[in-house]
């Protein structure tokens, strides 16, 4: 039997959609709807946090990010490596962290590190791992191979750094591996280092790198985290590039202090008076008149289909943010 791309075999499972089982002719169908909706995920702020820093780990479970990458790569020293893996299986076993994505950004595998941070991630079991400096499709698929030799769940997913001018130009079939890819992360930090390309305002050289991780992507169905910006004091300009993330296609924005959270939520989230037009889309097309139309006339403009599963998806980001927020 010929084998899915991973984006569809995504979709499908989420509707427990088997190769070879009897449902199996919905596949096509199914899987053309849920390219990139999927279940509700929120990915607006996704804060790094070292995982050497206890004071800074203590504070985590009073934050109002959507997800949190604990880091175990960069913001580690070798030396200390050990001693971060230890505060994370404390963490873990004492204050299980609900109603947030929890990331473990490993060293790369073929370091006695990456192999030991491999270990913890299959003892303590977050939504995903994450990859650091992803450059060839082997990588991936040797994470991949870890987690299901070892009987990790089919939800523990796989992030995926991309930071390096490799990571960049081989983007597209990085990002069909495995069916466990589900977020692409960028890094300008790296790419600016490897490149020459200085941090200026608007990032105007690095755009065009930024949309090609962006399409890579998206045409697989993954999300993709805009990078880190680096100076948190500087809350004007981080607005601007939060603004221009939205408007480039990002899921959300990787953060490195708690002071960044709430403006990310702002630019990422759900706009109100978009929310409001989608739930006039989806009332127009709840009328009975509608039920066989693939097209209407809602005020003037031609609406499709299409439109009404945007619409859907978009409320149903909305309604959880404010069922969270009730909780909180």
């Amino acid at each position: 039997m010929w084998a899915l791309p991973p984006f569809l075999a995504r979709g499908l499972r989420c509707h427990g959609i088997v190769a070879g089982s009897k449902d199996w002719h919905k596949a096509v169908m199914i899987a053309s709807t849920d390219i990139n909706s999927s279940t509700v995920r929120l990915r607006r702020s996704v804060l790094s946090v070292p995982a050497g820093n206890v004071r800074a780990l203590e504070k985590v479970p009073g934050l109002d990010c959507d997800a949190v990458i604990f880091d175990l790569e960069d913001s580690v020293a070798p030396e200390k490596k050990a001693e971060a893996r230890d505060n994370l299986r404390r963490l873990f076993k004492e204050k299980p962290l609900q109603g947030r994505e929890i990331i473990i950004r490993i060293n790369p595998l073929e370091t006695d590190f990456g192999r030991s941070d491999m270990e913890l991630v299959l003892e303590a079991s977050p939504d995903a791992v994450l990859i650091p400096k992803v450059e060839r499709i082997s990588e991936v698929q040797a994470v991949a191979d870890m987690l299901s030799d070892a009987g990790a769940q089919d939800n523990l997913a796989i992030w995926a750094m991309i930071e390096t001018p490799k990571g960049i130009l081989n983007a597209a079939a990085i990002a069909g591996t495995d069916e466990r890819l589900q977020c692409f992360v960028v890094g300008l930090n790296d790419l600016r280092k490897e490149t020459g390309v200085p941090p200026q305002p608007g990032r105007t050289y690095l755009v065009p790198w930024l949309m090609q991780a962006v399409l890579a992507g998206r045409a697989h169905g993954l999300d993709v985290i805009d990078s880190v910006f680096n100076d948190f004091k500087d809350a004007e300009a981080f607005d601007a590039e939060c603004a221009q993330g939205r408007a480039m296609g990002f899921s959300g924005k990787m953060l490195i202090h708690p002071v960044q959270i709430e403006p990310a939520n702002r630019h990422f989230g759900p706009d109100p008076q978009a929310v409001k037009e989608a739930e006039t889309v989806i009332a127009a097309f709840a009328k009975p008149e509608a039920e066989h139309l693939n097209v209407i006339n809602l005020n003037g403009k031609m609406v499709e289909r299409l439109h009404l599963a945007e619409a859907e998806k978009l409320v149903a980001r909305a309604r959880t943010i404010a069922e969270r927020k009730k909780t909180s």
